[in-house]
């Protein structure tokens, strides 16, 4: 498997070198997540799965589930 080297966090983490934040990368046909406290704990999956997982997450967030 690819290693990634783009980890981004997200921009709601806040500004500083805090460890409380959610990282992606991506590689050609994965994307991967970590926790900026255990970089070296990853979830690696495809796109179209976390696509999925975003929606149903939003959806009953939106009370339609």
């Amino acid at each position: 498997m690819t290693t990634p080297d783009n980890w981004q966090k997200s921009s709601f983490s806040g500004s500083g070198d805090g460890n409380n934040c959610l990282e992606l990368a991506t590689t050609p046909s994965l994307v991967h997540l970590r926790e900026s406290d255990t970089p070296g704990t990853r979830l690696s999956t495809a796109p179209g799965v976390l696509v999925h997982l975003l929606n149903h997450i939003k959806n009953r967030a939106d009370g339609e589930g």
